[in-house]
């Protein structure tokens, strides 16, 4: 395991980027940017529910070149983001896949079919020239054949809800993450609460990432937690990319 950096870290990680969502995200980004220098980490969707593909919006593509020119890094963040594969006849695929979340896209996919879709949408961020170290699969949910997939291609790292898998060893970099569940109030009220209690137990942790959501973006209450945490952890946190925390601990 390589020596950690001695410097404490964050990462600012924008969910479910796409043409329908970047809207949404306009006036956060804006804030963050009059904070100073704080890269973020665009987990971007090459056609979101079959429905927003990206070489129909070339905007948002000027958009997210715009934002790499300013140091932001582009991650591959499924490729339709929405899970569309048969389900199996067990209580828990049933649960994860239906309960938990519908959009566990990689989840159940096999080597063959999970690296197939790993191509299709590096290929289209190569046609961008776009620059792509990491993978992150929705919902943070991969199955096996995903990762044996993972191993055999060109990428720098991945990651699941508790660090960053570096690749091709998946080597494991533990790091706390925060991230709201906002579909309710009783939800948004359970997340600040949760969340403030995971700030204080990560004070001295090397990485901590901050996990967004668009519909984050729709509550006063995450936008101002979300932007209230920044300014707390900027005078004694670097913020950094998921790229560059990697290569500090390559």
């Amino acid at each position: 395991m390589p020596d950690q950096p001695a410097s404490l870290a964050m990462n600012v990680v924008l969910h479910d980027v796409t043409p329908e969502s970047w809207p949404v995200y306009q006036d956060f980004i804006h804030a963050v940017d009059t904070l100073g220098r704080v890269p973020l980490t665009l987990l971007v969707v090459p056609d979101f529910h079959h429905q927003f593909h990206l070489d129909r919006f070339p905007d948002f593509r000027n958009a997210i070149e715009q934002r790499i020119a300013r140091g932001d890094e582009v991650v591959l963040h499924g490729y339709y983001h929405h899970d569309d594969s048969p389900l199996q006849p067990n209580p828990v695929n049933w649960f994860m896949r239906r309960i938990y979340t519908h959009e566990g896209e990689f989840y159940s996919l096999d080597e063959m079919h999970a690296r197939q879709r790993l191509e299709q949408g590096l290929e289209l961020f190569h046609r961008y020239r776009w620059p792509v170290a990491g993978f992150v699969a929705p919902a943070w949910l991969m199955s096996r054949g995903t990762q044996a997939a993972l191993r055999g291609l060109p990428l720098r790292y991945t990651s699941d809800l508790s660090g960053l898998i570096r690749l091709p060893d998946w080597q494991r970099l533990d790091t706390p993450t925060l991230v709201w569940s906002s579909r309710s109030a009783w939800r948004r009220r359970a997340s600040r609460h949760w969340n403030q209690f995971r700030l204080r137990q990560s004070l001295s942790s090397p990485l901590l990432r901050l996990g967004l959501h668009p519909i984050d973006m729709c509550y006063r209450e995450a936008v101002h937690f979300w932007l209230e945490t920044l300014e707390t952890l900027l005078p004694t946190r670097t913020a950094l990319t998921k790229a560059q925390w990697v290569n500090r601990c390559a």
